[in-house]
């Protein structure tokens, strides 16, 4: 008999929080891992919470459920609807009047602990908030069998998700007759981040506040700046970095690119474990980002795994004797984190992969993901600027034709996509209020993000020396202290906004 501690662990494995990055297979790979390590330290601040074993029979569930949704909420001709997950947390929550804390789903499925542990179940249990969580369309369980195929993954798009937002935001209303006086404030992290402070924008009579943690609100085509940021992290001696460690990393894709000019594939092929033998071009594209992509992951998500620490992947090729040498070790180290026998560098798989219409429930929606970046917001991180210290093979070109070899979408038009996002959202200047955007100094994704009080009550937080998303997580002693300094402004905040709230109610 499976006990409930069991169970838990088992949902923790097999669900993620949000993220995107490249679509190269080592990125999925890391992201996969970073997802389901992510719940497990959900978890673990779940069972501390509650007391595991002792108080398991006091542990009451969320609520899990379906709401039925419009597919296309500005065409009501359209009768097309699907099932959208959420969750509901009523723990903490003051009836009638206590407020309502939402967190919003991205591009990967969310679980329970979405509202069972994380910085706004902490602050919900302080504030007594209600905690509410909703999927986003297309992805996890969120999706209609045939939600993959050309013709029905149009209705997957930003605006569509906030719609959702609102249509979820009055079904909770009416579940439990709430009122003015139920203040809501959203949170939201990476691209959940720029929905949250999106949500807060276009709904600002249904959402009193927002938390945007890691918010990339500028959509960018050619999103060079991420491995500026790459770059400037791998030499941070707060986190681990040294200038000789990316003079190293430079090193070794100079000479990895001059074996792959030369034709000399078969040394590369042995000493990087390629699953099948390299064809040019395009596989040599796919390989030089599986490699940078162990970069740029440690960099993004440094600290929260062993596979993911910029001091330990700098100690490795810097002690090496050879800056090649030294890359070989640290793609060694990368797949035994992961679990690997091989990387696969085909882009024919890659293209198989993007093309898959069959519907998953759990992890990481890629081809849905890279629709997004399509039709809205670009995010491809390329590599052709001087600044960039992997390949000039990861090129702008190699990424947007999988639009058009993916979707039909021309290069041309994901031009206009991308800035007819940036004219509805505001990009970076987004002129709401009462948004708190957080970010971290080593996390690539904060150069989109608004770094800089907008007004006074638009306001930014830059935390030192910490990555991707890392407020978000519950709080551990281990905490560096400007992580505990953000946390104490995000909750001083928090609370002089719900303050103000019931004043003015």
């Amino acid at each position: 008999m499976m006990t409930v501690r069991h169970r838990w662990e088992e949902k923790a494995l097999a669900f993620g929080m949000s993220d995107q990055n490249l679509f190269s297979w080592n990125q999925r790979q890391i992201r996969k891992k970073i997802h389901q390590l992510r719940e497990v330290e959900n978890l673990k601040s779940f069972y501390s919470r509650l007391g595991f074993p002792k108080g398991a029979s006091l542990y009451v569930p969320p609520i899990e459920g379906y709401l039925t949704q419009p597919l296309d909420h500005f065409n009501r001709r359209n009768n097309d609807t699907y099932k959208q997950r959420y969750w509901i947390n009523e723990e903490f929550w003051k009836r009638p009047d206590g407020p309502v804390f939402l967190f919003i789903g991205g591009e990967s499925a969310e679980s329970e602990f979405s509202v069972l542990a994380g910085e706004h179940v902490e602050l919900a249990r302080k504030h007594h908030a209600l905690l509410v969580s909703l999927e986003h369309r297309y992805y996890g369980a969120s999706i209609n069998q045939d939600g993959l195929t050309l013709e029905a993954i149009r209705f997957l798009s930003s605006q569509q998700a906030l719609a959702d937002l609102a249509s979820f935001h009055l079904f909770i209303s009416q579940k439990y007759n709430l009122t003015g006086m139920n203040t809501w404030i959203c949170f939201g992290g990476s691209y959940p981040g720029s929905l949250s402070a999106w949500f807060r924008l276009k709904f600002p009579h249904l959402v009193y506040a927002a938390v945007a943690s890691s918010a990339p609100v500028r959509a960018e085509l050619d999103f060079t700046d991420y491995n500026k940021v790459v770059a400037q992290s791998l030499t941070d001696p707060v986190i681990g970095g040294s200038t000789k460690c990316l003079d190293r990393v430079r090193e070794s894709f100079k000479e990895v690119d001059a074996m792959l000019h030369t034709g000399n594939v078969s040394k590369l092929e042995k000493d990087f474990f390629s699953c099948s033998p390299l064809h040019a071009p395009e596989d040599y594209a796919e390989f030089v980002s599986n490699l940078a992509d162990i970069f740029m992951g440690a960099v993004q998500y440094n600290m929260e795994s062993p596979g993911s620490d910029v001091r330990k992947l700098c100690e490795r090729i810097v002690s090496a004797e050879s800056a090649y040498e030294g890359l070989k070790m640290v793609n060694s180290m990368y797949m035994d984190f992961i679990g690997l026998k091989c990387v696969e560098n085909s882009h024919q798989k890659t293209l198989l992969d993007l093309r898959k219409t069959e519907i998953n429930p759990t992890g990481v929606g890629e081809r849905q993901w890279y629709y997004q970046t399509c039709t809205e917001f670009g995010y491809y991180q390329t590599c052709e600027d001087s600044s960039c210290p992997f390949s000039p093979f990861i090129t702008l070109k190699s990424q947007l034709d999988l639009c058009t070899e993916i979707f039909q979408i021309p290069t041309e038009s994901v031009h206009q996509l991308v800035q007819y996002t940036n004219e509805y959202y505001g990009a970076d200047h987004p002129k709401s209020s009462r948004i708190i955007f957080v970010n971290g100094d080593i996390d690539p994704w904060h150069a989109l993000s608004v770094l800089k009080n907008q007004s006074r009550s638009e306001i930014a937080i830059f935390i030192k020396g910490t990555a991707h998303c890392a407020n978000m997580g519950p709080s551990r002693t281990s905490d560096p202290p400007s992580l505990q300094k953000a946390r104490e402004e995000i909750a001083n905040k928090i609370a002089e906004w719900l303050q103000s709230a019931r004043m003015t109610e």
